[in-house]
């Protein structure tokens, strides 16, 4: 279907006012009386290299203080890395020299899982199973980490569980 000029301006302007693909498609017919399927209108809006405006997004409010803010570079929970706090950020618990991450994506036959970096620098991979069974595989051989550190990741774990909702 071939529209004037004066109907591809008025297709533009509407598109301008914020209005949507199926808006554009009542307009036509109504002001037009240009009946076209939606899928016709979203290809003239290609032709004519028309975009509908995207709604401006929801902002949400600042979180109370700056411990409950989450990590500018990953979600929280389960989608997304989840870190333990940082040890200089004033509040935070001091867990050593333990850091803990939990994966985006659980490994196959785990629940969920991650890695461990201990005081010492020393890594590992560490998952909990369907069973509810811990596993912790260093990438050294026979590496044992210290028992203040195998303390202060089983804090940090628990926390990191709690905060995902195991």
């Amino acid at each position: 279907m071939n529209l004037s000029d004066t109907h591809k301006q008025q297709v533009s302007v509407w598109l301008e006012q914020g209005l949507k693909v199926a808006d554009v498609q009542k307009k036509m017919s109504a002001e037009l009386g240009v009946s076209m399927t939606y899928m016709e209108v979203r290809f003239l809006l290609d032709d004519l290299r028309l975009k509908p405006k995207d709604p401006e997004p929801q902002k949400e409010p600042a979180p109370a203080s700056p411990l409950a803010a989450p990590s500018a570079g990953a979600p929280a929970g389960p989608g997304g890395p989840v870190s333990a706090p940082a040890m200089d950020a004033p509040g935070a618990p001091a867990f050593g020299g333990v850091k803990l991450i939990v994966d985006t994506l659980a490994r196959p036959g785990t629940v969920i899982s991650g890695k461990v970096t201990f005081s010492d620098g020393q890594t590992a991979d560490w998952y909990l199973d369907q069973m509810g069974r811990m596993g912790v595989v260093p990438t050294q051989k026979g590496y044992k980490p210290s028992q203040a550190d195998v303390m202060d990741f089983q804090e940090q774990l628990q926390a990191e569980l709690q905060k995902l909702g195991f």
